[in-house]
């Protein structure tokens, strides 16, 4: 399956990106290769780090960015390890990395990698399927209580505890297999008058499925601490996220990285010696244009939030 990807906020992360012809930038979530593509581009003589833990990318990027390879180190990896990454190619600085978090158009519509809870499929949801531990693992093997904690704080899903309850009963018959009969589970626990509006009743469920398997939340933590070591005064780290919960931790750890202080509010001057390693640059996220809106309806949550190292 041909692998379709619409790069989101493309114009606005290559101008805050402020991309130098001989500047050395990486991609964190190359996916299908658009946002790779505008960078390479724009350099001459630099260097791009490719970089995405879904091999599939790797297959399709590699005929997007085809003229020019030369520009361009490909890693198979999560960007939640950019320190080790960049240690392993013998790079102590780079002018920019970017980041698009989450599912990639492609994922959800490609139907047996399971991401999609309007395609019936095996339970997979792997971004790396070269690992083992799938939502098939999440659905069938965590207790009731650790299901409720994913579903109702990676999904906010006001009835988190009751599909939790229904999915433990239902794989007291059998194993939950695909992402049908995953469906089915959660519509018979969602109440049917909360289902008359709003979104598909599983959105929230598979979102946090998704993010538990692929430790999504976790690696974008580590990644913002670890990006921010290796960006050059000026050097620009610019993330796109596509809920609130990304968004948030996005904005309190660029917060952290522009004023580290752990000293109590009324010590009168900073004794914790912890010195600023970046300034937030935008203040609050940028958002898609309406004419990207209604050119590309999968752009409507996203926002772009930008740090610039100091």
């Amino acid at each position: 399956m041909e692998f379709h990807h619409v790069s989101v906020l493309l114009k606005e992360c290559i101008e805050n990106l402020h991309i130098k012809q001989d500047g050395i930038y990486v991609d964190g979530t190359m996916g299908g290769g658009g946002h790779s593509l505008a960078i390479c581009q724009r350099l001459t003589t630099g260097r791009l780090i490719a970089i995405d833990q879904d091999l599939h990318a790797h297959e399709a990027a590699k005929k997007t960015l085809q003229n020019h390879l030369q520009k361009i180190t490909f890693v198979h990896d999560n960007f939640g390890n950019m320190k080790s990454i960049l240690q392993s190619l013998h790079i102590n600085q780079v002018d920019g990395i970017l980041l698009d978090i989450g599912v990639s158009s492609h994922q959800l519509d490609e139907s047996q990698r399971g991401f999609s809870y309007q395609q019936d499929a095996p339970l997979d949801m792997r971004m790396d399927d070269t690992r083992d531990f799938s939502a098939y693992d999440v659905i069938n093997t965590y207790s009731e209580e650790k299901l409720n904690k994913i579903i109702f704080e990676y999904g906010e899903e006001r009835w988190a505890k009751r599909i939790a309850k229904f999915i433990v009963e239902q794989r007291k018959q059998k194993p939950i297999q695909t992402t049908g009969q995953l469906v089915d589970c959660i519509k018979r626990a969602v109440p049917k008058g909360a289902r008359k509006e709003g979104p598909h009743p599983a959105k929230r469920t598979f979102q946090a499925i998704r993010i538990e398997v692929n430790q999504e939340l976790a690696m974008l933590e580590k990644a913002i601490t670890e990006s921010t070591e290796f960006l050059k005064p000026k050097g620009r780290l610019c993330i796109i996220t596509f809920h609130s919960l990304e968004d948030r931790i996005v904005k309190n750890a660029f917060r952290l990285q522009e004023n580290p202080c752990t000293c109590p509010k009324e010590f009168p001057v900073c004794i914790c010696e912890n010195k600023p390693r970046a300034k937030v640059i935008t203040k609050k996220p940028i958002l898609p244009s309406q004419e990207e809106l209604e050119q590309n309806h999968r752009s409507r949550s996203a926002k772009l939030r930008v740090l610039e190292g100091i």
